[in-house]
Protein backbone atom coordinates (compact mmCIF):
# COMPACT_ATOMS: atom_id res chain seq x y z
CA UNK A 1 0.00 0.00 0.00
CA UNK A 2 0.98 3.47 -0.62
CA UNK A 3 1.24 6.28 2.13
CA UNK A 4 -2.08 6.89 3.36
CA UNK A 5 -3.40 10.53 4.26
CA UNK A 6 -5.83 12.33 3.69
CA UNK A 7 -5.86 14.21 0.45
CA UNK A 8 -6.67 12.77 -2.50
CA UNK A 9 -3.11 11.89 -3.10
CA UNK A 10 -0.21 11.85 -2.51
CA UNK A 11 7.65 20.26 -6.89
CA UNK A 12 21.04 30.92 -16.52
CA UNK A 13 21.28 33.51 -18.98
CA UNK A 14 23.12 32.87 -22.04
CA UNK A 15 22.71 34.37 -25.79
CA UNK A 16 21.72 31.50 -27.11
CA UNK A 17 22.63 30.90 -30.73
CA UNK A 18 24.17 27.98 -32.37
CA UNK A 19 27.51 28.04 -33.17
CA UNK A 20 27.45 24.92 -35.90
CA UNK A 21 24.95 22.46 -36.98
CA UNK A 22 23.01 20.22 -34.53
CA UNK A 23 24.60 16.74 -34.23
CA UNK A 24 22.50 13.45 -32.63
CA UNK A 25 21.33 10.03 -32.97
CA UNK A 26 18.30 8.33 -32.26
CA UNK A 27 16.12 11.56 -33.09
CA UNK A 28 18.00 13.54 -30.67
CA UNK A 29 19.96 16.41 -31.53
CA UNK A 30 22.44 18.54 -29.98
CA UNK A 31 22.63 22.01 -30.25
CA UNK A 32 26.26 24.15 -29.27
CA UNK A 33 25.12 27.56 -27.45
CA UNK A 34 27.27 29.86 -26.08
CA UNK A 35 27.41 30.48 -22.17
CA UNK A 36 27.92 33.74 -20.56
CA UNK A 37 27.27 32.07 -16.41
CA UNK A 38 27.94 28.57 -15.59
CA UNK A 39 27.10 28.62 -11.92
CA UNK A 40 23.95 29.61 -10.41
CA UNK A 41 23.82 31.47 -7.14
CA UNK A 42 20.80 30.54 -4.59
CA UNK A 43 19.33 33.68 -5.10
CA UNK A 44 18.11 33.08 -8.63
CA UNK A 45 17.17 29.66 -8.06
CA UNK A 46 15.59 29.70 -4.59
CA UNK A 47 17.25 26.35 -3.73
CA UNK A 48 19.78 26.46 -0.99
CA UNK A 49 23.01 25.42 -2.88
CA UNK A 50 24.84 26.59 -6.17
CA UNK A 51 23.74 24.91 -9.01
CA UNK A 52 25.88 23.89 -12.35
CA UNK A 53 23.87 22.13 -15.61
CA UNK A 54 26.46 21.28 -18.26
CA UNK A 55 23.26 20.68 -20.09
CA UNK A 56 19.67 22.01 -21.04
CA UNK A 57 17.82 19.05 -22.13
CA UNK A 58 18.38 14.92 -20.91
CA UNK A 59 18.26 12.32 -23.75
CA UNK A 60 17.39 9.91 -20.94
CA UNK A 61 13.77 11.50 -21.14
CA UNK A 62 12.21 10.67 -17.55
CA UNK A 63 8.30 11.15 -18.03
CA UNK A 64 8.57 12.34 -14.63
CA UNK A 65 11.55 14.80 -14.77
CA UNK A 66 10.86 18.05 -13.00
CA UNK A 67 13.35 19.62 -15.05
CA UNK A 68 11.24 20.21 -18.42
CA UNK A 69 10.27 22.77 -17.32
CA UNK A 70 13.94 24.40 -16.71
CA UNK A 71 14.21 23.78 -20.69
CA UNK A 72 10.98 24.94 -21.06
CA UNK A 73 11.53 28.37 -19.69
CA UNK A 74 15.04 28.75 -21.02
CA UNK A 75 13.89 28.44 -24.38
CA UNK A 76 11.19 31.07 -23.79
CA UNK A 77 13.49 33.20 -22.77
CA UNK A 78 15.51 32.86 -25.55
CA UNK A 79 12.83 33.06 -28.10
CA UNK A 80 11.52 36.13 -26.21
CA UNK A 81 14.94 37.92 -26.57
CA UNK A 82 15.19 37.41 -30.41
CA UNK A 83 18.93 35.89 -29.30
CA UNK A 84 18.43 32.41 -31.44
CA UNK A 85 19.88 31.26 -34.41
CA UNK A 86 16.98 31.36 -36.58
CA UNK A 87 17.26 27.66 -37.64
CA UNK A 88 17.29 26.54 -34.67
CA UNK A 89 14.22 28.54 -33.14
CA UNK A 90 12.10 27.02 -36.19
CA UNK A 91 13.64 23.88 -35.07
CA UNK A 92 12.62 24.14 -31.23
CA UNK A 93 9.37 25.42 -32.01
CA UNK A 94 8.43 21.88 -34.06
CA UNK A 95 8.55 20.38 -31.07
CA UNK A 96 6.19 20.56 -27.99
CA UNK A 97 7.97 21.66 -25.04
CA UNK A 98 8.06 18.55 -22.99
CA UNK A 99 9.45 16.78 -25.94
CA UNK A 100 11.68 19.12 -26.60
CA UNK A 101 13.57 18.36 -23.84
CA UNK A 102 14.76 15.59 -24.52
CA UNK A 103 15.31 15.49 -28.17
CA UNK A 104 17.14 18.68 -28.61
CA UNK A 105 20.08 18.92 -25.75
CA UNK A 106 21.52 22.44 -25.49
CA UNK A 107 25.02 21.79 -24.85
CA UNK A 108 27.51 24.50 -23.01
CA UNK A 109 30.52 24.46 -24.67
CA UNK A 110 32.00 27.12 -23.17
CA UNK A 111 30.93 26.34 -19.74
CA UNK A 112 34.73 24.79 -18.66
CA UNK A 113 36.30 27.81 -19.79
CA UNK A 114 33.48 30.17 -17.97
CA UNK A 115 33.69 28.29 -14.59
CA UNK A 116 37.83 28.48 -14.99
CA UNK A 117 37.13 32.53 -15.15
CA UNK A 118 34.71 32.85 -12.49
CA UNK A 119 35.11 30.05 -9.74
CA UNK A 120 35.66 31.72 -6.16
CA UNK A 121 35.58 29.16 -3.70
CA UNK A 122 35.40 32.10 -1.15
CA UNK A 123 32.50 33.20 -3.05
CA UNK A 124 30.38 29.76 -2.36
CA UNK A 125 31.79 28.89 0.65
CA UNK A 126 30.32 26.67 2.79
CA UNK A 127 27.21 26.16 0.68
CA UNK A 128 26.86 23.21 -1.59
CA UNK A 129 27.69 23.43 -5.30
CA UNK A 130 25.33 20.64 -7.02
CA UNK A 131 26.00 19.52 -10.18
CA UNK A 132 23.56 17.63 -11.95
CA UNK A 133 20.23 19.52 -10.36
CA UNK A 134 18.42 20.00 -13.41
CA UNK A 135 19.75 17.39 -15.98
CA UNK A 136 22.04 14.53 -16.09
CA UNK A 137 25.98 15.38 -16.43
CA UNK A 138 26.56 11.60 -17.54
CA UNK A 139 24.04 12.03 -19.97
CA UNK A 140 24.69 10.27 -23.98
CA UNK A 141 25.72 13.60 -24.93
CA UNK A 142 28.53 13.74 -22.59
CA UNK A 143 30.27 11.07 -24.42
CA UNK A 144 30.67 13.40 -27.31
CA UNK A 145 31.27 16.63 -25.64
CA UNK A 146 33.01 15.87 -22.46
CA UNK A 147 31.98 18.92 -20.72
CA UNK A 148 31.20 17.19 -17.04
CA UNK A 149 35.01 15.83 -17.04
CA UNK A 150 36.11 19.28 -18.30
CA UNK A 151 34.04 20.77 -15.40
CA UNK A 152 35.76 18.30 -12.81
CA UNK A 153 39.09 18.85 -14.36
CA UNK A 154 38.79 22.69 -13.31
CA UNK A 155 37.47 21.86 -9.86
CA UNK A 156 40.00 19.80 -9.02
CA UNK A 157 42.37 22.80 -9.40
CA UNK A 158 40.93 24.21 -5.99
CA UNK A 159 39.88 23.02 -2.37
CA UNK A 160 37.31 23.28 0.06
CA UNK A 161 33.75 23.59 -1.83
CA UNK A 162 31.10 21.07 -0.71
CA UNK A 163 30.41 19.35 -4.07
CA UNK A 164 27.07 17.02 -4.79
CA UNK A 165 26.79 14.98 -7.69
CA UNK A 166 23.75 13.25 -9.15
CA UNK A 167 23.62 10.95 -11.84
CA UNK A 168 21.78 7.94 -13.24
CA UNK A 169 24.68 6.89 -15.34
CA UNK A 170 27.76 4.58 -15.50
CA UNK A 171 29.44 6.73 -17.41
CA UNK A 172 30.46 8.47 -13.95
CA UNK A 173 32.87 5.53 -13.60
CA UNK A 174 35.27 7.05 -16.72
CA UNK A 175 35.87 9.58 -14.31
CA UNK A 176 37.12 7.58 -11.04
CA UNK A 177 40.43 9.60 -11.31
CA UNK A 178 39.03 12.75 -10.94
CA UNK A 179 36.39 11.83 -8.48
CA UNK A 180 38.91 10.38 -6.40
CA UNK A 181 41.35 13.66 -6.83
CA UNK A 182 37.88 15.90 -6.22
CA UNK A 183 37.28 13.63 -2.85
CA UNK A 184 40.96 14.50 -1.26
CA UNK A 185 40.06 18.20 -1.93
CA UNK A 186 36.79 18.51 -1.25
CA UNK A 187 33.81 17.26 0.66
CA UNK A 188 32.12 15.47 -2.02
CA UNK A 189 29.03 13.66 -1.95
CA UNK A 190 27.60 11.59 -5.23
CA UNK A 191 24.10 10.67 -5.43
CA UNK A 192 23.17 7.76 -7.83
CA UNK A 193 19.63 8.05 -8.48
CA UNK A 194 17.37 5.43 -8.64
CA UNK A 195 13.61 5.62 -7.76
CA UNK A 196 13.39 1.55 -7.55
CA UNK A 197 14.91 -1.67 -7.78
CA UNK A 198 11.55 -3.47 -10.06
CA UNK A 199 13.49 -3.36 -13.86
CA UNK A 200 9.94 -3.63 -15.31
CA UNK A 201 8.58 -1.11 -13.36
CA UNK A 202 11.86 1.53 -14.33
CA UNK A 203 11.10 0.65 -17.86
CA UNK A 204 7.60 1.87 -17.89
CA UNK A 205 8.65 5.03 -16.37
CA UNK A 206 11.98 5.83 -17.56
CA UNK A 207 12.86 3.80 -20.67
CA UNK A 208 15.87 5.31 -21.68
CA UNK A 209 18.01 5.00 -18.44
CA UNK A 210 20.24 3.04 -17.42
CA UNK A 211 18.33 -0.01 -15.75
CA UNK A 212 18.79 -0.52 -11.95
CA UNK A 213 21.03 -3.00 -11.76
CA UNK A 214 23.90 -1.19 -13.79
CA UNK A 215 23.16 2.03 -11.28
CA UNK A 216 23.39 -0.49 -8.18
CA UNK A 217 27.08 -1.38 -9.54
CA UNK A 218 27.69 1.89 -10.31
CA UNK A 219 27.11 3.07 -6.44
CA UNK A 220 29.09 -0.36 -5.15
CA UNK A 221 31.58 0.78 -7.68
CA UNK A 222 31.84 4.14 -6.35
CA UNK A 223 31.93 2.88 -2.37
CA UNK A 224 34.59 0.62 -3.09
CA UNK A 225 36.65 3.15 -4.45
CA UNK A 226 36.26 5.32 -0.90
CA UNK A 227 33.95 7.48 -2.32
CA UNK A 228 30.96 9.11 -0.04
CA UNK A 229 28.15 8.05 -2.36
CA UNK A 230 24.58 6.96 -1.66
CA UNK A 231 20.98 6.54 -3.12
CA UNK A 232 18.69 9.45 -4.18
CA UNK A 233 15.31 8.59 -4.79
CA UNK A 234 13.77 11.36 -6.52
CA UNK A 235 11.22 11.57 -6.99
CA UNK A 236 8.71 9.14 -5.26
CA UNK A 237 5.69 8.46 -7.18
CA UNK A 238 2.66 8.16 -4.98
CA UNK A 239 0.60 5.26 -4.93
CA UNK A 240 3.67 3.84 -7.48
CA UNK A 241 7.06 3.39 -5.41
CA UNK A 242 6.17 5.11 -2.24
CA UNK A 243 5.01 1.81 -0.51
CA UNK A 244 6.79 0.88 2.45
CA UNK A 245 7.34 -2.81 0.76
CA UNK A 246 8.73 -0.67 -2.67
CA UNK A 247 11.17 1.96 -0.84
CA UNK A 248 12.70 -1.20 1.72
CA UNK A 249 13.25 -2.84 -0.95
CA UNK A 250 15.36 -0.02 -3.18
CA UNK A 251 17.01 1.03 -0.05
CA UNK A 252 18.09 -2.35 1.00
CA UNK A 253 19.40 -2.99 -2.28
CA UNK A 254 21.69 -0.03 -2.25
CA UNK A 255 23.24 -0.43 1.02
CA UNK A 256 23.96 -3.70 0.12
CA UNK A 257 26.06 -1.99 -2.40
CA UNK A 258 26.79 -0.15 0.02
CA UNK A 259 25.37 3.24 -0.22
CA UNK A 260 26.72 5.92 2.64
CA UNK A 261 23.23 7.42 3.16
CA UNK A 262 19.97 7.59 1.50
CA UNK A 263 17.37 10.96 0.48
CA UNK A 264 14.03 10.73 -1.03
CA UNK A 265 11.87 13.48 -2.55
CA UNK A 266 8.26 13.19 -3.92
CA UNK A 267 6.81 13.94 -7.31
CA UNK A 268 6.88 17.87 -8.58
CA UNK A 269 4.59 18.47 -11.49
CA UNK A 270 5.32 21.71 -13.47
CA UNK A 271 3.60 22.45 -16.99
CA UNK A 272 6.06 20.73 -19.27
CA UNK A 273 6.71 17.60 -16.58
CA UNK A 274 2.80 17.21 -16.14
CA UNK A 275 2.12 17.19 -20.27
CA UNK A 276 4.61 14.42 -20.07
CA UNK A 277 3.71 12.74 -17.35
CA UNK A 278 0.22 12.47 -16.65
CA UNK A 279 -0.44 10.84 -20.94
CA UNK A 280 1.95 8.28 -19.38
CA UNK A 281 -0.62 7.81 -16.44
CA UNK A 282 -3.37 7.57 -18.10
CA UNK A 283 -1.25 4.68 -20.49
CA UNK A 284 0.34 2.36 -17.68
CA UNK A 285 -1.61 3.50 -14.50
CA UNK A 286 -5.24 4.38 -15.29
CA UNK A 287 -7.02 4.04 -12.23
CA UNK A 288 -4.02 6.32 -10.39
CA UNK A 289 -4.42 8.84 -13.27
CA UNK A 290 -7.51 10.96 -12.18
CA UNK A 291 -5.81 11.44 -8.47
CA UNK A 292 -3.19 12.69 -9.83
CA UNK A 293 -4.70 15.15 -11.98
CA UNK A 294 -7.00 16.45 -9.54
CA UNK A 295 -4.02 16.82 -6.67
CA UNK A 296 -1.52 18.67 -9.11
CA UNK A 297 -4.25 20.48 -10.79
CA UNK A 298 -3.43 23.65 -9.04
CA UNK A 299 -0.36 22.60 -7.47
CA UNK A 300 3.20 21.88 -8.35
CA UNK A 301 4.62 19.36 -5.30
CA UNK A 302 2.96 17.44 -3.16
CA UNK A 303 1.05 18.45 -0.39
CA UNK A 304 2.14 18.76 2.70
CA UNK A 305 0.78 16.14 4.90
CA UNK A 306 2.35 13.98 1.78
CA UNK A 307 5.37 15.03 2.20
CA UNK A 308 5.43 14.30 6.35
CA UNK A 309 4.27 10.96 5.46
CA UNK A 310 6.93 10.30 3.44
CA UNK A 311 9.65 11.70 5.83
CA UNK A 312 7.98 9.16 8.44
CA UNK A 313 8.38 6.48 5.94
CA UNK A 314 12.03 7.19 4.98
CA UNK A 315 13.03 7.72 8.78
CA UNK A 316 11.59 4.35 9.42
CA UNK A 317 13.26 2.46 6.55
CA UNK A 318 16.67 4.41 7.33
CA UNK A 319 16.67 3.18 10.68
CA UNK A 320 15.89 -0.10 10.47
CA UNK A 321 18.40 -0.86 7.52
CA UNK A 322 21.29 1.31 9.73
CA UNK A 323 22.03 3.98 6.88
CA UNK A 324 21.76 7.86 6.89
CA UNK A 325 19.22 9.55 5.81
CA UNK A 326 20.21 12.96 3.66
CA UNK A 327 18.08 15.70 3.96
CA UNK A 328 19.87 17.25 0.93
CA UNK A 329 20.15 16.67 -2.46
Amino acid sequence: MGIQVSLPLLGVSPQWRATGPPTGRRGVEYFRIPTRTILNPPASTGMPFWTLNPYVGCEFGCAYCYARDTHRHAVTRALDGKALDPVVATDLRSLPSWLAFERRILVKDEAPRRLARSLTPSRIGTTPLVIGSATDPWQPAEREFRLTRQILEVLSECHGLILTLITKSPLILRDLDLLERLAGRHTLSINISLITADGPLARRLEPRTPIPNIRLRTLRTLTGAGLRAGLLIAPVLPGITDSHAELSALVSRAVDSGAVFVGAAPLRLGPAARARFLPLLRQEFPDLAPRYERHYAQRTGAARAYRRALDRRMHSIAEALGVNLSTRP
